[in-house]
């Protein structure tokens, strides 16, 4: 079976094959293509991919793959009937995408549907990997424009306090900027709806904000529920309080397949002291903050820098390649034999859980969204919409 890898659309910098996994690939069979100058913005070169056997290709020749990896969904001209499809394809933000596989007849694996309660499936989650890095630069991104040394220090000149840093949520990407915003040297205080996550909290470091009468928001995929009007009204207010003190805010709230929650109104902005930075990393799904601007850097006029900075894990691309690759590949290899995918009804990773019904949640679907003209995991509810 050949393999192809493109190069990805304006604004993605990443790769979805590195290197290093196509001599994994090779390995067990596959023939690998990848379109000249793919890994070039993520620092991998055509010599590297070559070295590793990979065969560099014109566009035109990877599309004629029959199994293809990339990060973003290809655009509908490039969908080819019979085509096998491996990516980040976002199936409740964008069914017409879904709908354009099934009418062109793609078998289409959404990675961002990966079931990560399954402890076999949690080494092929493209979700954990992107948010840990996404966490990271986050805090990185805060600290490089806060005009304000993080850590305390002692100085002839005087004692520098600590920067105190205030994460709004802890799932993946909300412990990882927890645990960057220590060791930066910070004071970390941080928040979650769901009760459970105050240990996680404390193990990295940070200090959990509890909000008075806080039951546990979780559903069975650990993801946080969504909640009652009444209720995000209180966790804001509780939380933008400590904020108001803060010199960087990171927001991190998303639920699957929705508008990103608003956890900062514009009320709570004018609160905040001049200097603060809030990084929003929801700004791509509308951002968590109510001012923020998706794509932009500015400051507001009691000088709060807003940086809605999007597709942060493609602003470490080298990295966040190599853990989106590793993904990839495990994945691949877990279906892949003798020459074909197999494709089984008994896959939990594939096909999702027998339980329950109407999930909009990843943990639930399985990653084959479409095969055969049709949808194919269980329990995928698009709305209506296809």
């Amino acid at each position: 079976m050949r393999l192809g890898v493109l190069t990805e659309p304006d604004g993605e910098n990443r790769v979805a094959i590195v290197p290093n996994s196509v001599k994994k690939l090779i390995k067990k069979g596959l023939d690998v293509f990848v379109e000249s100058g793919a890994g070039l913005n993520s620092n991998y070169s055509d010599n590297e991919y070559e070295s590793a056997g990979a065969n560099i290709s014109s566009r035109t020749d990877v599309l004629s793959c029959e199994l293809l990896i990339t990060i973003r969904m290809l655009d509908t001209s490039e969908l080819r009937s019979g085509m096998k499809l491996a990516c980040v394809a976002d199936p409740f933000r964008h069914p017409e995408q879904i709908n354009s596989c099934i009418k062109s007849n793609v078998t289409l694996f959404s990675m961002d549907m990966i079931p990560r309660r399954l402890s076999r499936a949690q080494s092929m989650d493209v979700n954990s990997s992107q948010d840990n890095l996404a966490g990271y630069k986050a805090v990185l991104l805060g600290a490089s424009y806060v005009p304000r040394g993080i850590p305390m220090m002692t100085t002839s000149a005087g004692t520098i306090k600590p920067a105190k840093v205030v994460i709004m949520g802890s799932g993946v990407a909300g412990l990882q900027a927890i645990a960057t915003a220590k060791r930066l040297g910070a004071i970390v205080y941080a928040s979650d709806v769901r009760k459970s996550a105050a240990e996680q909290i404390e193990s990295v470091g940070g200090r959990f904000i509890e909000v008075e009468g806080m039951d546990d928001f979780e559903d069975e995929s650990g993801y946080a529920k969504p909640l009652t009007p009444e209720f995000i009204q209180k966790v804001n207010n509780t939380v933008c309080e400590v904020a108001s003190e803060a010199d960087i805010i990171v927001t991190t709230a998303r639920i699957f397949g929705r508008p990103a929650p608003i956890t900062i109104p514009a009320s709570a902005v004018l609160s905040f002291k001049s200097g603060s930075v809030i990084v929003d990393m929801n700004a791509d799904v509308g951002g968590n903050c109510e001012l923020t601007k998706p794509g932009e850097v500015y400051t507001t006029e009691n000088g709060v820098i807003i940086v809605g900075t999007s597709n942060l894990p493609g602003t470490i691309a080298n990295t966040a390649s190599m853990l989106y690759s590793n993904n990839l590949t495990t994945f691949i290899l877990s279906i892949y034999d003798d020459g074909e995918l197999i494709i089984s009804e008994d896959d939990d990773v594939l096909v999702g859980s027998p339980e329950g019904s109407d999930f909009h949640i990843p943990g639930a679907g399985g990653v084959l969204i479409c095969q055969d003209g049709s949808i194919h995991s269980k329990h995928i509810n698009l709305g209506g919409i296809l």
